[in-house]
């Protein structure tokens, strides 16, 4: 003891200025500025979105009436283990795991008739002793599961009644599940978001894709003062948007919901008009936008960003598409609809509102999600788990019908191997909370991709330099001089002639390299036509970009088809630009987002036929794929 004192008392007599060298109080108060840049960047007006959340915001398990009960048997419990990174047993008693868990998701069951599924399978006495109830049950236990689902279909559904029409039924079903998703939210590790699906189909005679899915900002003590709103409550979405305001009215809370995807929606997505058939005005644009910032450009049914039909010149456009019908496979696809079904093109239509009424309705940010209704969110194609259960790995699952047309056309029906495995929400959000995904998804800071977890950066402004593109605060000049994805352009700075672009994207590290970066321009011209163009700001493998703002040739394919295997020989890991738009009329409105392609690699179907030893015979199954990434726009509009 002794020793270890006198020890210490050398140091201290060894070194007496030590205690010098610490600043005081005063000498701190009169720093200019907080030392540490980090605290400025999260205290500051609009702070900065640091962290990059994956997340799925569609997703359906047992408690769904199209899920449940035709062989998912899998709830809400085990699609937040799944998503949180556990290894689960699928529907079809196979082990999976994926490859990186998810930050949030949604589990998003439809509204109508939530969680029947559940209490038919544990016998529930109140649902048996209702009409409909019995009589599900009873095809059931003899077998005839798809009798039971197609009961509910032709007599619920597209009557929409409600054959149940019990409130305690759907009280205690919707107080299990925001029940669930409370023990599984753990704010700064996974967030489980509360969350339902209004599922507008239409009737046989006049069918489209209207779903919506509904995303609270709120717990347990707010959500559960409501139940969720069916298309027996209501089958215009207006009446949707006034739950809405009546949720937030009762409760302070916050919602919004997220369009699916369009392209199933037989032109009505995006129509000009009120489900009520009146031309829509700026009082609906207005209410739109507030309760509906994003919406969902690709998923399993489908990718909805552009189409070749109405995109000629994007070599690219015709990827993951779905144009035979609408989503019970009844009317076929008319070329007159497809506008009113393509985000791309929906954009457009909405800065032509904006010359016609004054406001825009569609100034919408993008993002994916999966719409599996296995209770599996599984994007990757190594890994995908099909849409429904009975798309489960099989040698003959791609044989499975996904919509199996009402009218008896099977030209008109859709089949798994239509389906694609995708896709995933990204969100730039200050941290892993309810409250701040659900902020990112208002300011529309977020984006889509079809299933690889691309990270993307898109700025806006007029004055970015290209040598601002490596400097490590890269990020901070894209905020302190213009906006990010999702937000307006701000008043041209002074001299300056056209916006400039700042765009960054690094590859996922488990899939391919990039093949590049491009900008899509949409306009409305002087005569107020639509117009577009798409334009190659950062390419790979030292190609050149040509006076036409295209890449001089393709970034090749790697791909062994036979094999289902690829390699990054091709490619970068990394891609960088900054783009000013050499096309600019200060008069025109105009909208801008980021597409970001990687190399190709092997589909799913590759993969299957891989280890099946099987062989798809329909000539629409594609064997690789260049996996993607869009943007949330940037939106110009001109002054005055």
């Amino acid at each position: 003891m002794l020793r270890l004192i006198s020890v210490a008392a050398l140091t201290l007599t060894t070194f007496p200025a030590l205690a010098q060298l610490r600043p005081s109080a005063e000498d701190i108060a009169a720093l200019p500025k907080t030392y540490s840049p980090y605290v400025e960047r999260s205290t500051r007006s609009g702070g900065f979105a640091e962290n990059l959340l994956w997340g799925d915001t569609h997703l359906h398990t047992s408690f769904s009436m199209d899920a449940g009960m035709i062989g998912t048997a899998l709830g809400p419990a085990d699609a937040y283990r799944f998503a949180r990174g556990e290894t689960v047993t699928s529907n079809t008693g196979q082990r999976v795991r994926a490859v990186r868990p998810l930050d949030f998701l949604v589990v998003a069951d439809h509204a109508e008739n939530l969680g029947v599924p559940l209490l038919l399978a544990e016998g529930d006495p109140d649902l048996l002793n209702t009409e409909y109830g019995r009589r599900f049950y009873d095809l059931i236990q003899s077998g005839d599961a798809y009798g039971a689902y197609d009961l509910w279909g032709r007599e619920g559904m597209t009557q929409f009644t409600d054959v149940i029409d019990d409130a305690d039924i759907n009280r205690t079903t919707w107080d299990r599940q925001i029940e669930i998703a409370e023990e599984f939210n753990e704010p700064g590790v996974f967030t489980a978001m509360l969350g339902f699906e209004w599922t507008m189909s239409g009737t046989l005679e006049d069918p489209g894709n209207l779903h919506r899915v509904v995303v609270f900002r709120d717990g347990a003590d707010k959500v559960s003062q409501v139940l969720p709103f069916s298309l027996f409550d209501g089958q215009d979405v207006e009446q949707l948007w006034a739950y809405m305001q009546g949720y937030e009215d009762a409760t302070g809370g916050q919602v919004l919901a997220i369009p699916h995807n369009g392209n199933v929606s037989n032109g009505k997505m995006f129509a000009i008009e009120r489900m009520n058939g009146e031309p829509i005005n700026a009082d609906y644009a207005r209410m739109r936008m507030r309760w509906e910032p994003l919406v969902e450009t690709t998923q399993i049914k489908g990718d909805s960003e552009a189409h070749p039909f109405l995109s000629p010149e994007d070599e690219f456009a015709d990827y993951g598409t779905w144009d035979k019908a609408d989503i019970g496979g009844i009317i076929p696809k008319k070329p007159e609809m497809l506008p009113h079904e393509y985000t791309r093109t929906a954009l457009q239509i909405g800065l032509q509102q904006l010359g016609e009424i004054g406001e825009n309705p569609f100034k919408m940010g993008q993002i994916g999600s999966s719409d599996s209704h296995t209770a599996l969110s599984t994007t990757r194609d190594e890994n995908f788990f099909g849409k429904m259960s009975s798309g489960e790995p099989s040698p003959d699952r791609h044989k499975s019908y996904v919509i199996q047309a009402f009218g008896g056309d099977e030209s008109l029906s859709t089949f798994e191997y239509d389906v694609l495995a995708s896709g995933l929400a990204a969100v730039w959000a200050r941290e892993n909370t309810r409250e701040a995904i659900f902020d990112a998804m208002q300011r529309k800071e977020v984006y889509a991709t079809t299933g690889t977890r691309i990270t993307v950066r898109l700025f806006g402004g007029w004055d970015y330099a290209e040598e601002e593109l490596y400097r490590p605060d890269v990020v901070e000049i894209g905020y302190d001089r213009g906006v990010p994805m999702g937000g307006d352009l701000p008043p041209a700075a002074q001299g300056a002639n056209a916006p400039v672009f700042m765009v960054g994207a690094m590859k996922d590290a488990w899939s391919g390299n990039l093949d590049r970066i491009q900008i899509i321009k949409g306009w409305v011209d002087a005569g107020g036509q639509r117009q577009e163009r798409i334009y190659d700001v950062a390419v790979s493998d030292r190609r050149k970009i040509g006076a036409d703002g295209r890449a001089t040739g393709p970034v090749g394919n790697t791909v062994d088809e036979a094999e289902a295997t690829w390699t990054n020989t091709i490619g970068a890991p990394e891609l960088r630009a900054v783009w000013k738009d050499p096309d600019f009329d200060p008069s025109l409105p105009a909208v801008y987002y980021a597409r970001v392609l990687e190399i190709p690699t092997p589909t799913w179907q590759a993969y299957d036929e891989k280890r099946f030893g099987i062989k798809m015979e329909a000539e629409s199954v594609p064997r690789s794929h260049q996996e993607r990434a869009y943007t949330s726009p940037i939106w110009y509009t001109p002054e005055g």
